[in-house]
C-alpha cells in the first residue's frame, strides 16, 4: 500500500500501528504503554475520517475483533479495504483465538465501499460478502530493481530465495533436489531474508544474506534463476507470487510450485513449474544446463510479464479508481 502511494504521488496521512518490524502479540506486549496509545490513537481517528477516504491494509489493530476496523471504514466518505492473504481461514495459537484474523477480514470486508483482492481466489471470497470487490494483483516496480544483463553460468551455478522468516519452511519442501543439484553441479543457494534459523540439511550450500533496501536488488541480478516452492493448500492458494514478480522485474528465470498465482505468472513469463521431487530436479537441470541464449529468453520473458501485468504502470488506473482518486 505504501508503494503504491510513492508510485501514485498522493498525499496521505499514513497511520502505522506502533511503527515496528513486528506486531505481533509478544513484540508488542512488551511494551504495553505503545500499545495502549496506538489503540487510543485509532478511536480517535473514527471522529477524524468524516469527508475523507480511508484505506486499510489487513487489519488496523492486533488486538481487535473487527469493531475497530469496520468504524473507520463505516465512518469514511470512502472506505477501501484491501488484503492479499487468505485471511479468512482460521489460525492457530492462543492469540489467533482471543484476536482471530478471519473475524477481522469478514468484519472489514463487509464495511467497505470497496475491496481490492491481489488475486481471483481472494477475491471470490470476498465478493461472497461484498459485491464491491476487484482484484488487482501485487505489483513491482521494475524500474527499482537491478536487471540481470550476463546469463553465463559461471563454474557455481546458484539460484536465489527471497521472502521473510516466516516463509524459510517453504525451502524444506525442495530440499532433496537442492541438495543433488548441490551434488551433482555444486549449485549454491542465496537466502535473503531477516532470518538466522538453521536450514537443516542445506545449511551446507545455503548463503544467508540480509535483506537490505540498497543491496536485495544486486543480489537478485546476481544468482541465475530463482526459485518459489508452495505447499498446494487454502492457504498457499491465496498467495499473491510476489517472489515470481520480484525475480521477473530483476529478469531471472523463474522456477515455481503452480498454486495459485504462480501459475498465472510462471506460464506468461516462461518460467518452469515442477510439482514433484522428480520434475523440480529436471527443472533446476534444464536451468543449469541451458544456454546462455535460452536463459536470457527465459529472463526476458519474465521480465516482459511482470513490466505490462504486475507494475505499477500497468495497473495505476485502475488503482486510482479503485481509491476514487481519479
Amino acid at each position: 500500500m505504501y508503494d503504491w502511494l510513492d508510485n501514485a504521488r498522493l498525499d496521505a496521512r499514513i497511520v502505522p500501528y506502533v511503527d515496528r518490524a513486528s506486531n505481533s502479540a509478544a513484540a508488542l506486549l512488551r511494551d504495553p504503554c505503545r500499545s495502549i496509545a496506538a489503540e487510543r490513537r485509532l478511536r480517535e481517528l473514527r471522529d477524524e475520517v468524516g469527508g475523507g477516504t480511508v484505506m486499510i491494509s489487513r487489519q488496523a489493530s492486533p488486538f481487535s475483533s473487527g469493531a475497530i476496523e469496520e468504524g473507520l471504514l463505516r465512518a469514511a466518505q470512502r472506505g477501501v479495504y484491501d488484503f492479499d492473504d487468505a485471511l479468512y481461514l482460521p489460525g492457530g495459537g492462543r492469540a489467533a483465538r482471543i484476536f482471530p484474523k478471519s473475524k477481522i477480514w469478514r468484519r472489514s470486508v463487509s464495511s467497505a465501499d470497496m475491496v481490492i483482492a491481489g488475486n481471483e481466489v481472494l477475491a471470490e471470497h470476498a465478493e461472497s460478502l461484498n459485491s464491491s470487490t476487484i482484484v488487482i494483483p501485487s505489483c513491482v516496480e521494475p524500474r527499482d530493481y537491478e536487471r540481470k544483463n550476463d546469463y553465463e553460468t559461471r563454474d557455481t551455478p546458484r539460484a536465489v530465495w527471497i521472502g521473510s522468516p516466516s516463509t524459510e519452511s517453504y525451502l524444506s519442501l525442495i530440499a532433496g533436489p537442492l541438495l543433488r543439484a548441490n551434488a551433482l553441479h555444486g549449485l549454491r543457494l542465496t537466502v535473503i531474508s531477516a532470518g538466522a534459523a538453521s536450514f537443516g540439511s542445506l545449511d551446507q550450500m545455503v548463503d544467508r544474506v540480509e535483506w537490505r533496501l540498497e543491496s536485495f536488488g544486486r543480489e537478485l541480478a546476481a544468482a541465475d534463476f530463482g526459485l518459489m516452492p508452495l505447499v498446494d493448500n487454502e492457504w498457499s492458494r491465496g498467495k499473491c507470487a510476489y517472489k515470481l514478480l520480484q525475480y521477473g522485474a530483476a529478469g531471472l528465470p523463474m522456477i515455481g510450485s503452480p498454486v495459485g498465482a504462480n501459475r498465472e505468472v510462471l506460464s506468461r513469463g516462461d518460467g518452469l513449474a515442477p510439482v514433484s521431487d522428480d520434475e523440480w530436479d529436471n527443472a533446476i537441470e534444464t536451468l543449469i544446463g541451458a544456454g546462455v541464449k535460452e536463459r536470457e529468453q527465459r529472463g526476458k520473458a519474465a521480465f516482459d510479464v511482470v513490466s505490462t501485468r504486475y507494475s505499477f504502470d500497468a495497473w495505476r488506473g485502475t488503482w486510482l479508481a479503485a481509491v476514487g482518486a481519479n
